[in-house]
């Protein structure tokens, strides 16, 4: 191999390795020199990074606290509170299932009109002087499947699923 055609204004030779390197000669050991990459290193040697404030981490965890205590707080008020959250959906469950007793669910003495009689039947409470009242509650039978008794018009057995089972006895109004 040739070494590359010297330039202009260089002496010949200045790419080649030394002498001593040239034919094998082992080369005093020298530390390798670092450097930042490309950056010169400052007078004084390298500097740490600059210490975090006392009050930075007192502001963090005071932030922390507020968010996580808040939640707790929220979770704690929703869960207790007798006027609000947990308290008032039950509360709106029971009205609503009240509401839907009052209309459905009659009483002994309560007069009904009878949604389809001949499918599933279902009682709506009606006013016992008005033009809809077709029957009068008089007796509750508890356990599935009883049978009313020879002065009643008019039965109807519910089955229930979450409930006990029963058979309203009516009379014609």
């Amino acid at each position: 191999m040739s070494a590359p055609p010297p330039y202009q204004n260089q002496p010949p030779y200045q790419n080649q390795p030394p002498h001593h390197q040239q034919y094998g000669y082992a080369q005093p050991a020298q530390p390798p020199v670092q450097q930042p990459y490309g950056h010169p290193q400052p007078p004084g040697g390298p500097q740490r990074p600059p210490q975090r404030s006392p009050l930075r981490g007192l502001i963090t965890a005071l932030v922390l606290l507020a968010v996580f205590g808040g939640g707790a707080w929220y979770v704690w008020d929703y869960n207790t509170n007798p006027n609000g959250g947990k308290a008032k959906e039950e509360a709106q469950r029971v009205a609503r299932r009240e509401a839907a007793d009052k209309k459905y669910n009659p009483k002994i003495g309560d007069c009904v009109k009878v949604k389809d009689p001949e499918g599933e039947p279902m009682t709506l409470i009606v006013d016992c002087g008005s033009a809809d009242a077709e029957y009068k509650l008089g007796e509750r039978l508890d356990g599935p499947a009883q049978k009313c008794g020879p002065k009643y018009d008019y039965g109807i057995d519910y089955v229930g699923r979450h409930t006990a089972s029963y058979t309203l006895c009516f009379t014609k109004v």
